[in-house]
């Protein structure tokens, strides 16, 4: 192709772009369409699969949408394939990020709760309120998708309740024949198939989202991400001052690609244009090309082009933990060495004291080395009736407490049901709260410790009342038998010394 021919493609594409942003309006009204009519789907049914056919809803693609049948021309066949099926969700909208993160069947190993553990780690409430994770599980098997929507709701009921968290899946019909692409670029038909499906499931999720939110964070199912991740991206967001099309906040693949909400729409049809062709990180590229290189001028002119539309953000604050790939038979050990070293504990200047646990440690994670900063505490399922204890050597007047359970790298391994119990050194005291069951506003147990708080989303702290006088030990009591593992990862008991 000579460079007039590619000047002319390259108009042409221009051309096109401008025809996009105006019909940009009319898609957004049309994703509203969308979005009732997914509400109405919401209050009629609680299928999982879509197999149940709705006679009220449309049974035609909005005429906004027309260019999609160009594109997936099977879908004329079809009454509602472009619409979601909703397995749960509270429609929140108005927010500032969305994030969406696909999911389809492993062989060996699904990430996906690790995942969200990862993401929902330390999120403030505030910050909860002003974001959505909308889960999309991109597969048609009817009980995968049933089993994968119940494991979330179990492990985050409170995030479902709130409306943080959302999980959709397609209809069987949105997805064309990938039976007999062209194999490129060397790829096995597998491979074709599973890359083109793959640029398919990022459209749909995409054009869901789009109306949720001011700005869509594009994530991957088997990731960890740095706690401070969401006022790191708005903070880095509101620095630009150049017309951005995407920022990015890992290295790697299409994980952690920020792009505006109002961009998604003239993006997803580029690439359902050449879905069949190339990877997404790939397209992503030859978009920005389109946009802003001349073919006239060199590589490197090019390249510093791009650099503008495209901005990256270091260090990463997401990282791929995942080693079986949603590609049967790919080990992928891809790192983002911009992630830089996970912390996975944080050391206090702590009070000397012995401490002792009913736990089944594991391996070198002592509670000891938690204490002292050293190390993460890290011990097999807690049953009820377990404990951890810190004996003070001299009884000391504690102001604070602080344990954080969980850690970066297996946030979901939390102390649940865990009260924090204190035992004053003053033994009248501890036999008063022993004959009268309380003191001080707290219940007491049978061996005269007060229980004083407990554990909530994996953290326990606050501060001590003073009239209870020096403070012999604190014991952290499980009063049930727990599913996962638990780590504390950051101890601190605040003294006037300390």
């Amino acid at each position: 192709m000579n460079q007039d021919q590619l000047l002319k493609l390259q108009q042409r594409l221009l051309n096109a772009e401008e025809e996009n942003k105006k019909r940009s309006q009319e898609l957004s009204s049309v994703l509203d369409e969308m979005k009732h009519i997914v509400a109405r789907r919401m209050n009629m049914t609680e299928n999982y699969t879509g197999d149940k056919k709705q006679k009220t809803f449309p049974r035609k693609l909005p005429m906004h949408l027309t260019n999609v049948y160009y594109y997936l021309p099977h879908l004329e066949k079809y009454e509602d394939a472009i619409f979601p099926n909703v397995i749960f969700g509270q429609q929140r909208t108005g927010v500032s990020l969305v994030m969406g993160i696909p999911t389809v069947k492993r062989e060996k190993q699904n990430y996906l709760i690790d995942t969200l553990h990862s993401l929902l780690y330390q999120l403030s409430e505030e910050q909860k309120k002003d974001c959505i994770i909308i889960i999309f599980i991109a597969e048609v098997d009817a009980e995968y998708v049933k089993s994968v929507a119940e494991s979330v709701k179990t492990s985050f009921p409170r995030e479902v309740q709130s409306g943080v968290l959302e999980v959709i899946s397609p209809p069987a019909s949105y997805y064309p024949d990938l039976s007999n692409l062209k194999k490129t670029f060397g790829d096995s038909e597998d491979r074709v198939r599973w890359r083109s499906k793959q640029n398919l499931d990022y459209s749909f999720l995409m054009l869901y989202a789009q109306p949720k939110g001011t700005f869509y964070l594009q994530l991957e199912d088997d990731i960890i991400a740095k706690p401070d991740f969401i006022e790191s991206i708005k903070s880095f967001a509101a620095q630009q001052s150049q017309d951005w099309m995407v920022l990015e906040f890992s290295q790697l693949g299409f994980i952690g690609k920020l792009f505006k909400s109002e961009d998604l729409p003239f993006i997803v049809e580029f690439f359902l244009m050449f879905y069949k062709d190339k990877p997404i990180d790939w397209l992503i590229d030859h978009l920005l090309w389109v946009k802003v290189c001349n073919p006239e001028k060199d590589a490197a002119q090019c390249e510093m082009e791009k650099s503008k539309l495209r901005i990256r953000a270091k260090p990463s604050l997401f990282q791929h933990m995942g080693i079986y790939s949603s590609l049967a038979g790919k080990i992928q050990n891809l790192k983002d060495k911009d992630f830089g070293k996970n912390q996975l504990h944080k050391a206090h200047n702590n009070p000397p004291a012995k401490v002792d646990t009913s736990l089944r440690i594991y391996q070198q994670y002592t509670l000891e080395k938690v204490y002292k900063g050293q190390d993460c505490f890290w011990a097999s399922a807690p049953v009820a009736g377990d404990y951890i204890r810190f004996t003070f050597l001299n009884p000391l007047e504690v102001e604070k407490y602080l344990f954080k359970s969980g850690n970066m790298e297996h946030p979901g391994d939390k102390l649940f049901n865990t009260t924090v119990e204190v035992l004053p050194a003053d033994e009248t005291l501890r036999k008063e709260l022993v004959a009268n069951g309380s003191k001080f506003n707290y219940p007491a147990t049978k061996d005269g410790y007060l229980k004083i708080g407990a554990f909530e989303n994996g953290i326990a702290e606050g501060s001590i009342n003073q009239a209870i006088g020096k403070i012999q030990a604190i014991r952290l009591s499980v009063s049930s038998d727990s599913p996962v593992w638990a780590i504390l990862s950051e101890v601190f008991i605040k003294t006037s010394e300390n």
